[in-house]
C-alpha cells in the first residue's frame, strides 16, 4: 500500500503528469515529411512545406457555426434570414444559396491562384498560413470557394466557414476564426431592370481607373456598387441597429476593384467589419461567367460578435463550458455576462534571435505548447549587443484560465515546456 499523500501534493503531482503527457503528445505528433495527416476524414501526406500543428488540426472538426445557441451560429442565421427576407420582399433578385458545410482543406490554387494573388505576394507566406503540404493548405479565407461555386452555375451565394491564419496572440486574435463570403453576379438585363433595353456591361480598349476596371463600363460598375453597398448596409443595420453611423473606406484587394472596407462607429470607436468590391473580371472569365459582372464581400463573424454580444476574449468562442453557451439562444443577441475572472500569471522569456525569426513563429510554438491558457504574447524589450551586434528580444506571456486559478507549480511546468519547445523548434538561444 502506498503511503498517504497530502491533497495539495497530489494535485501538484497530477498536474505534472498532465504536463508530461501533453509534452509527449506534442513531441510525438510533430509532423515530419511523408507522415499522414487525417483532416475531415481525408488523409494528406506531409512534406517539407508542412507547418500546420496538432493544436490547429484539433479545431478543424469543431464547426462552431453549426453549434446550437452559439453566438457565431446566431449571427450566421440572422444574416441568412435577412437576405432571404429581402428576396421575399422584393422578388426582383436571385435567391441566395446558403453554403456552410465545405471542409477547410483547399488547394493552394484555390486559395491564391484562382483569386489572382501574385506568386510572390506576401499573403502566401508560410509565416501567415497553415500549409498541409506543397499542394494543400487550410483555407485563409472563404473566398477560396468563389470560382468552384460559380462554375456550378450559382449566381448568388453566401459561404460560411472556419478560416485559418497564423497570427499574434491576444484577446482579439486567434488562429482560427469564421468568415462569411457573399457573391452576386449580374447580367446586362439584371442591372437594367428592363429585358428590352439592357445596359452595356463591357467596353473594348477601356482604361483602368480608380473607379472601374478597363473592361467594365462606368455605368455598370456604379450600379453594381450601389447594389453591393445597399445590401451590406441592410445586413449590418439589421444586426447592429438602424441608427448606426457607418462609412466606406477605399482599399485594395487582389481579387476586387474598386474595393472598400465598411467601418461602423461602435461605442465611439471606428471598427472595420468587412471588405468588399467589384469582382475582378478575370476571375469570372476563368469561372465560366464571362458575360456577367459581380460583387463579393467577406465578413469576419468573431469581430462583429465580440462587439454585439460584448464578449471580451476571442478564446471564449471555443469554450464548451455551459456557463458560456447557456447564456445564448438561437435567434437573439444578448450581452454576455462574465461568469468568472481568474487572475493572470505572467512569465517572461528572453533570447537571442536567429536569422528568419518571426513573431508569428514564436506565437505558434507557444500556442502549440501551452494551448488556450495563453491569453497574450507581447514583446516588452529588445536591445543590440554593443560588441557582437546580436539582437536580443524579451516577450511576456500572459497565462489565464477561463475556469480556474493556476498554482505556481502548474505554470512553471508549462513555461518550462514553452522554453524547451522554443529552443527545439526555433533554435533560439535563451537568456
Amino acid at each position: 500500500m502506498l503511503p498517504a499523500v497530502k491533497k495539495s501534493a497530489f494535485k501538484i503531482l497530477t498536474n505534472r503528469v498532465y504536463i508530461l503527457t501533453r509534452r509527449f503528445a506534442i513531441t510525438s505528433t510533430s509532423f515530419q515529411g511523408n507522415e499522414e495527416l487525417l483532416i475531415s476524414s481525408k488523409r494528406y501526406e506531409s512534406d517539407s512545406n508542412t507547418n500546420v500543428t496538432p493544436s490547429i488540426l484539433s479545431k478543424t472538426d469543431r464547426r462552431l457555426h453549426h453549434v446550437k445557441n452559439h453566438p457565431l451560429k446566431i449571427l450566421k442565421d440572422k444574416i441568412h434570414e435577412f437576405v432571404y427576407s429581402a428576396y421575399l420582399r422584393h422578388r426582383n433578385g436571385p435567391l441566395f444559396t446558403m453554403v456552410d458545410n465545405i471542409p477547410p482543406v483547399v488547394t493552394v490554387d484555390q486559395n491564391f491562384d484562382s483569386l489572382l494573388v501574385p506568386k510572390n505576394h506576401i499573403s502566401r507566406s508560410k509565416n501567415d498560413n497553415y500549409y498541409i503540404n506543397s499542394e494543400y493548405m487550410l483555407r485563409a479565407h472563404t473566398s477560396a470557394h468563389q470560382v468552384d461555386l460559380i462554375r456550378t452555375g450559382l449566381d448568388a451565394f453566401l459561404v460560411t466557414g472556419d478560416v485559418y491564419r497564423r497570427d499574434e496572440i491576444d484577446r482579439n486574435h486567434y488562429p482560427v476564426f469564421h468568415q462569411m463570403e457573399g457573391v452576386r453576379l449580374f447580367t446586362k438585363f439584371d442591372l437594367s431592370g428592363d429585358s428590352k433595353n439592357p445596359i452595356t456591361l463591357f467596353e473594348k480598349n477601356g482604361k483602368r481607373t480608380e473607379h472601374n476596371q478597363a473592361v467594365h463600363t462606368l455605368e455598370s460598375v456604379k450600379l453594381v456598387e450601389f447594389n453591393l453597398k445597399q445590401t451590406l448596409t441592410g445586413i449590418v443595420e439589421n444586426l447592429c441597429g438602424e441608427n448606426l453611423e457607418l462609412r466606406w473606406v477605399d482599399t485594395y484587394f487582389p481579387f476586387t476593384h474598386p474595393s472598400w472596407e465598411l467601418e461602423i462607429n461602435f461605442n465611439n470607436e471606428w471598427l472595420e467589419v468587412l471588405g468588399c468590391g467589384v469582382m475582378e473580371q478575370e476571375i469570372l472569365n476563368n469561372a465560366g461567367a464571362s458575360e456577367q459582372i459581380g460583387w463579393a464581400f467577406g465578413i469576419g463573424l468573431e469581430r462583429l460578435a465580440m462587439r454585439l454580444f460584448n464578449i471580451p476574449d476571442i478564446r471564449l468562442f471555443w469554450s464548451e463550458d455551459p456557463r458560456f453557451l447557456d447564456q445564448f439562444q438561437d435567434g437573439s443577441i444578448n450581452e454576455f455576462k462574465p461568469f468568472s475572472k481568474y487572475p493572470p500569471t505572467y512569465k517572461d522569456v528572453a533570447f537571442w534571435i536567429s536569422d528568419g525569426f518571426s513573431q508569428n513563429d514564436l506565437c505558434e510554438v507557444v500556442r502549440n505548447a501551452a494551448g488556450d491558457i495563453v491569453e497574450k504574447v507581447e514583446q516588452i524589450d529588445a536591445f543590440i549587443h554593443p560588441k557582437t551586434k546580436e539582437e536580443s528580444q524579451c516577450y511576456r506571456i500572459t497565462y489565464r484560465s477561463m475556469d480556474k486559478t493556476f498554482e505556481a507549480d502548474e505554470i512553471n511546468a508549462v513555461q518550462d515546456l514553452v522554453r524547451e519547445e522554443l529552443q527545439k523548434k526555433l533554435q533560439l538561444r535563451l537568456r
